[in-house]
């Protein structure tokens, strides 16, 4: 099942791109997406939490030679992953409708090879693999930036791709090394994640390894100080390109970080954590106070995502149940609240074509609908009690403070500016006088495609077992082994 899910998306691309009609390919690509996500939710209520462990799996020869297998298969993280990647996609094509105006064959194909690689990237159970899923995004996202996006979208989709790859390059220069020591050391070649991870290195090689793997994770997630291309890559991406590259793409790295870096470099982990909280709290509260002073809501919402992916990354480091259970769960909640943002954001830019905070003003007289969803979103984004959001951030803001509890004390201020920015925000273009004379509230297609976020944010907050249960035999095992 999880190869179906896999290559489904493929499938549908090439159907995309068979298709004589224009106006046809958007609805090929809703009904791939829908099945997909459908499909992931057979694996979802099909997995055994008592076994927990790896299942699903499916594999095969493919380069014997060099013991390369195809192999995947999905635990807890995974299952959490695949199903957000599933969800997010399915959302970005509804939000695609009126944005794509032009080459919509070769757009929403690309979305569907991206979407292939992302799950990839979720399942692939063989290293060498997860590698060309991992790049294999690369290409699709940068066409989606680079031809659908704003007048800078040159720039901003080099700017990815090269910070982007030229990250993946330590990442591939520490997996050929892993893989040469392990081989050296057992007699036996393998890129198989799971033998990989039972392997205990000598920690100076440790060392080593972990900067190459981190300086990878860390581009993507992004981690300050490499973090300056994703403000350009969202304000210039498409409303579906911005809402793909906040749901899923970020969370690529903080993946890296649990499935790889703590299992293969767990000594190495552990002495470099508290480098990451320094990293972490000056990315939750430097870019807090940038997006502060932003003017275009989409940067504003930009730099709260990176903002928000400090509160994951302290977490992931904290090495205690409660902050990487609440880093995994913000992990899923991020992608949900930060791709329904981003979605808001593309349905104001769509009617008044501006994204300046200055010349919006009074929208909730106009779109009720639209106001009331930006509300719940907005205050999902700042930790409301009730939502998602504030099971994830109590969650690693007390694993960050008993961590060390200097951690916890900064990332609540985090928490404050957070809500500072946010609320400034929405204030600004929802209410004071009106600076539009008109504003078109949501269509049935986004009313739809927000409001199901919506639920799945106040059922999750008020009901966060449904998906802790999935977390908690990962995390047992994860800890077990460090």
């Amino acid at each position: 099942m999880v190869s179906v899910i896999l290559l489904l998306p493929l499938l549908g691309a090439l159907f995309v791109a068979l298709c004589r009609s224009e106006e046809r390919v958007k609805w090929i690509a809703l009904f791939t997406t829908g099945l997909t996500f459908l499909l992931s939710l057979y694996v979802l209520f099909n997995y055994d939490i008592s076994k927990g462990g790896f299942q699903f799996i499916d594999y095969g020869s493919w380069l014997p030679t060099f013991s390369i297998k195809y192999k995947v298969g999905v635990d807890g993280l995974s299952l959490i992953m695949l199903i957000m990647t599933t969800l997010i996609s399915f959302i970005a094509v509804p939000s695609a409708w009126r944005y794509i105006d032009r080459r919509k064959k070769l757009f929403y194909g690309l979305l569907l090879l991206l979407e292939t690689a992302m799950i990839g990237v979720f399942v692939s159970l063989d290293l060498l693999l997860f590698y060309i899923f991992w790049e294999a995004m690369l290409i699709p996202m940068s066409l989606i930036i680079g031809v659908w996006g704003g007048e800078r979208r040159i720039y901003s989709a080099l700017k990815f791709f090269i910070y982007t790859f030229a990250g993946s390059i330590f990442l591939l220069v520490g997996m050929v090394v892993l893989v040469i020591v392990y081989g050296s050391v057992t007699g036996n070649f393998t890129f198989d994640i799971l033998q990989l991870s039972h392997f205990k290195l000598p920690l100076e090689l440790q060392k080593w390894l972990f900067w190459a793997f981190f300086i990878a994770f860390a581009v993507k997630v992004p981690v300050f100080p490499f973090h300056t291309w994703l403000p350009d890559a969202h304000v210039e991406a498409p409303t579906p390109g911005s809402v793909i590259l906040a749901g899923v793409l970020l969370k690529m790295g903080t993946y890296g970080f649990l499935r790889f870096s703590l299992p293969f470099f767990p000594d190495a982990y552990r002495l470099y954590a508290p480098v990451i909280f320094i990293l972490g709290i000056i990315a939750i509260i430097y870019t807090a106070l940038v997006a502060l002073v932003q003017e275009d809501v989409k940067k504003i919402v930009a730099y709260s995502s990176v903002s928000h992916m400090g509160f994951v990354m302290i977490g992931l480091f904290s090495l205690n149940v409660q902050g990487i259970e609440g880093a995994i769960f913000q992990m899923l909640n991020h992608g949900l609240v930060s791709a329904a943002l981003f979605f808001i954001v593309g349905a104001i830019y769509e009617r008044l074509h501006t994204r300046k905070v200055e010349k919006m003003g009074g929208l909730a007289s106009f779109a009720p609908k639209l106001a009331a969803l930006a509300m719940l979103f907005t205050m999902a984004s700042v930790g409301l009690p009730g939502t998602s959001s504030f099971i994830g951030e109590f969650l690693t803001i007390l694993g960050g403070y008993r961590a060390a509890h200097w951690v916890g004390y900064l990332m609540a201020l985090g928490v404050i500016f957070g809500a500072a920015y946010m609320l400034y925000m929405y204030r600004n273009v929802f209410f004071l006088e009106p600076k539009v004379l008109s504003f078109k509230d949501l269509d049935l297609r986004e009313f739809l495609a927000l409001g199901f976020i919506a639920l799945l944010v106040i059922w999750w907050g008020f009901n966060p077992e449904f998906i802790m249960k999935f977390i908690h035999g990962y995390t047992a095992s994860l800890l077990g082994g460090v």
